[in-house]
């Protein structure tokens, strides 16, 4: 009978046992770390715009669970972002969190928020 390459291959079975512990930590992890807002969680993203990494733009996804909260979610992503990357929580936003919900930048159900990251 023929065994798999997984079972014959020394420290295949350890390995595989490593990475799912891994992944399982990891997990773990974001569960804890998730931040919400009016109770609803939202999965948001910050990335540059340009080759300029100070500006950049939230995506906030899911804005049926509340304007609102997602609006707070976006902030905080754009916080993070610039606390992460420049050491500073100022932002000069260019469509920001803070507009008229008319002038919003929304594309389906996905907020849009660009701003700055101020330097000192």
């Amino acid at each position: 009978m023929k065994q798999s390459r997984l079972r014959s291959t020394p420290g295949g079975r350890a390995g595989l046992l490593l990475l799912a512990g891994v992944l399982a930590l990891t997990a773990c992890t974001k569960t804890q770390d998730r931040v919400f807002f009016d109770g609803q969680y939202f999965r948001t993203k910050a990335k540059h715009t340009s080759d300029d990494r100070q500006s950049f733009t939230v995506r906030v996804p899911r804005i049926t669970k509340g304007l609102a909260a997602a609006r707070e979610a976006g902030r905080y992503e754009g916080t993070r972002y610039c606390v992460e990357n420049f050491g500073t929580s100022e932002i000069a936003w260019v469509n920001g969190p803070d507009a008229d919900e008319a002038a919003l930048r929304i594309n389906g159900t996905t907020l849009l928020l660009d701003g700055r990251c101020v330097l000192w």
